[in-house]
């Protein structure tokens, strides 16, 4: 009975030691099959980047829409999607971002006033030369000598006229939540958190840290999204490109193809003439300011969105160098008042309307259209098609007939991926020189996370330490830790 029991168990357990010996021989043929896979996938980690993708999903968007348009534009959605995604997280993460780099670094407000005066100032400047660089470029080229206003017709744009009013009510929200909301609200938005940062500064300690430690969570949770986000970006980017150009087609430039080569060429002479030796005066380092920009200059041009940028955009220049607080006010704040694209866009495109109609403009009146369009063109980025309503509004305001805009009405899509992605451009230069103006371009504590004497964060924010405040929460958690043990 004995030997029969043992043989029995003998029996039980050599049949399944078996079993598992078979089983490494399917995986290892399964793995096999699959191998080559695993190495190509394991060989693109490591040599590309998201830049490569986006240009190669570029690339295979352009041609989709050009030789199977009917399709490209049935995938538009692909592309609406990823612009939701990042629209869904831009509020949460500027007001967190911005929060934390005002009221995290000790109670200055004489800072914060500081840092809004450069930073406007630099706006002014910049979107001047923009101004200066269209309008000189439209009257040496000329790209609306030449049509005929036979076939045009007057566009029927619903507008709301642009007043200071308006331009108020943009600044100074009626609902928080709302504004959060709104991922075009980011001039609103902006105001709420900078008047929330000052009431932090101003409460008591205890509501400091409760209030700071939140908002510094969720700054870095929302940089985590954007790394989920951003996986989706070559396929979003991909689609929008696609549905472009399946939509009016690279033929649809032939009709006025003056006036888009004009543009492409003009924004080209800005970044040369103007942005790049702003660079060079700031002494920033151009090979890794051109990897910090690539990624997102790219994606606002596919999408011809400035908010699918804005996430990558303030991560990339925090990576770049740029204090986070920095980051966090100057990029959205550019957002409504350094639109270097539209303000150069809208000279453009005003004297263009002006030579199609046959208005002969002097230098005097340019001169006035050109003030005019430097108070006009701030602070309506929260506005629908608010490029066509500054553009309308000029217009009037010049005497030129409106039926001009139906030419431009159909390249439009084309022109606004141009100026949108150097409005990005000029707002991560904004954000690197005032890094630079305020003396805190790449930092001790930059330094400290590049030598590894710090954890390096994907996230914006770190654990806020530095101020008097500070110091005291610190002694309160360790207290607290001291009367637990």
């Amino acid at each position: 009975m004995t030997d029969l029991i043992e043989g029995h168990h003998t029996t039980v357990s050599v049949a399944p030691a078996q079993q598992y010996n078979d089983k490494p021989k399917k995986q290892s043929k399964i793995g096999k099959v699959f191998a080559p896979v695993g190495i190509v996938w394991s060989f693109l980690r490591r040599k590309t980047n998201l830049t490569m993708w986006i240009v190669l999903s570029m690339i295979i968007g352009v041609l989709i829409g050009q030789f199977a348009p009917a399709f490209a534009v049935e995938i538009k959605p692909l592309g609406e999607l990823f612009i939701r995604m990042i629209q869904c997280i831009v509020g949460p993460l500027i007001f967190s971002t911005l929060v934390v780099g005002i009221a995290g670094h000790g109670d200055d407000l004489a800072r914060v006033g500081r840092l809004a005066v450069k930073s406007i100032v630099y706006f002014e400047v910049v979107t001047t030369f923009a101004l200066i660089i269209g309008l000189l470029s439209v009257n040496l080229v000329k790209p609306g000598v030449g049509f005929s206003m036979a076939n045009a017709t007057n566009p029927n744009i619903t507008v709301v006229p642009i007043t200071w009013v308006t331009e108020l009510n943009h600044i100074v929200p009626d609902s928080f939540f709302a504004t959060l909301a709104n991922p075009k609200a980011v001039l609103a938005l902006v105001f709420c958190a900078v008047m929330f940062s000052v009431a932090i500064m101003l409460a008591d300690p205890q509501s400091k840290k409760v209030m700071l430690a939140f908002n510094d969570s969720l700054s870095k949770i929302m940089f985590k999204v954007v790394i989920l986000v951003m996986n989706y970006a070559p396929i979003g980017i991909g689609a929008a490109i696609a549905s472009t150009i399946g939509k009016y087609g690279l033929g649809s430039l032939g009709a006025v193809g003056k006036l888009v080569g004009t543009l492409y060429a003009t924004l080209i002479v800005f970044a040369v003439v103007v942005l790049l030796p702003v660079a060079l005066m700031a002494r920033l380092p151009l090979r890794d300011f051109a990897r910090a920009v690539g990624g997102p200059f790219l994606m606002a041009f596919a999408t011809a969105s400035s908010e699918s940028a804005l996430p990558k955009a303030m991560e990339n220049m925090v990576a770049f160098g740029c204090p986070p607080e920095i980051v966090a006010f100057v990029i959205p704040t550019g957002y409504s008042f350094n639109l270097d694209g539209s303000t150069l866009y809208l000279a453009l495109a005003a004297m263009f309307c002006a030579q199609v109609a046959g208005v002969d403009k002097t230098v005097g009146e340019q001169i006035v259209m050109m003030l005019t369009l430097m108070l006009t063109s701030k602070g309506v980025a929260a506005v629908p098609r608010a490029s066509f309503i500054v553009l309308i509004g000029t217009l009037g305001n010049a005497n030129i007939p409106l039926e001009p805009l139906s030419l431009i009405l159909g390249v439009d899509a084309f022109m606004d991926m141009a100026r949108t992605s150097i409005n990005v451009l000029g707002n991560m230069t904004a954000c690197a020189v005032v890094s630079r103006w305020e003396g805190e371009f790449r930092n001790e504590e930059w330094h400290m996370r590049q030598s590894g004497e710090l954890p390096q964060h994907t996230a914006v924010m770190d654990e806020v330490e530095g101020s008097a405040y500070n110091n005291h929460a610190h002694h309160s958690h360790n207290t607290d830790k001291e009367s637990l043990h």
